[in-house]
């Protein structure tokens, strides 16, 4: 749709799956293998999608397994990377520029309360609500986005998803 997409990953084996899926798709996007806690781009994006490492609590539908193998420390060290890799974010954005963070986990440490800290150090950021017609299941209060694993018990349920929308406010 005329996005110039760019995906970073210190991880050599995720990049090459979204390269095949790239290609399997017919859409094109370059792909970059670095760490972006110390990468900066050659010029500044509209977006950043941070789709930040987690828990994986959220998945615990599916992989019940995850309740047994993360620890508290996990969590706090995860939550310690992702603050570090949001801060990265803002250094790549352009005035007025957004960044969608989301995790697959159900704590809290790696969702509203990440933001909330997010806010507190950058605040030259607001949370953007995340409308009502955006997902296909409601967003919470905070305008911020998240499903949790009891969320549509009828229908097997959903895995548990945080998403939340920061705009740079700039120019307010």
């Amino acid at each position: 749709m005329g996005a110039e997409v760019l995906s970073v990953d210190r991880s050599k084996e995720r990049l090459a799956k979204m390269n095949r899926n790239l290609a399997r798709l017919n859409l094109k996007g370059a792909t970059i293998l670095t760490d972006i806690v110390d990468w900066r781009p050659n010029k500044l994006a509209d977006l950043v999608l941070l789709d930040a490492p987690c828990s994986a609590t959220g998945t615990i539908r599916r992989h019940p397994d995850v309740a047994h193998l993360k620890t508290p420390k996990d969590v706090e060290n995860l939550s310690k990377l992702q603050a570090e890799l949001l801060d990265a974010a803002v250094k790549m954005l352009k005035p007025l520029g957004l960044i969608l963070f989301c995790t697959c986990s159900l704590q809290p440490e790696e969702g509203p309360q990440q933001v909330k800290k997010f806010l507190y150090r950058h605040p030259d950021f607001n949370v953007e609500s995340i409308g009502q017609d955006e997902f296909f299941f409601n967003s919470d209060s905070s305008g911020m986005f998240r499903s949790l694993p009891s969320d549509d018990v009828e229908g097997g349920g959903w895995d548990g998803f945080f998403v939340a929308r920061l705009r740079h406010k700039l120019g307010d």
